[in-house]
């Protein structure tokens, strides 16, 4: 299975591709680590971002999209640009997306916890939420009861 890990910060889509193949988890190469939201965010830029993300997930046929959810209002709630970033990749036809609270996230890796230091895993230090995000998924559809 192929898991493609998203946190929204601000216009950018951080990625990260996880997958789990026979007990191992793979870091398969991936030609893009962050999607932005380019120019003054009209509608044109939204279908450019929702088909440029559409068709990465079809190159690398991935299975299921993960978007860390941020919350609505409070000292950390997300911006309105986040939002329209997280609609545009939850309304691609056929496409799997599900979101995971951070509350869920922590639980996961704290029942399973990641096994490699992030610095060993070649990432960039802004795909680190992106990668919990999809490692956590991979642990609750692991371990589904």
């Amino acid at each position: 299975m192929k898991v493609c890990g998203v946190d929204l910060n601000s216009n950018d889509a951080n990625l990260c591709l996880l997958s789990l193949e026979d007990e191992l988890f793979q870091l398969p190469d991936f030609r893009s680590r962050r999607l932005t939201l380019p120019g003054t965010h009209s509608a044109s830029d939204l279908r450019y971002f929702q088909q440029t993300f559409a068709k990465l997930m079809q190159d690398y046929k991935v299975n299921k999209v993960v978007i860390r959810q941020r919350p609505m209002k409070g000292k950390f709630a997300g911006g309105a640009v986040g939002f329209k970033l997280e609609a545009a990749i939850e309304l691609i036809a056929g496409l799997d997306v599900i979101i995971l609270s951070p509350a869920d996230i922590k639980e996961s890796i704290k029942r399973n916890p990641i096994a490699v230091p992030f610095a060993e895993t070649g990432l960039k230090a802004y795909q680190e939420t992106a990668f919990n995000t999809a490692y956590a998924y991979l642990m609750q559809a692991k371990y589904a009861d």
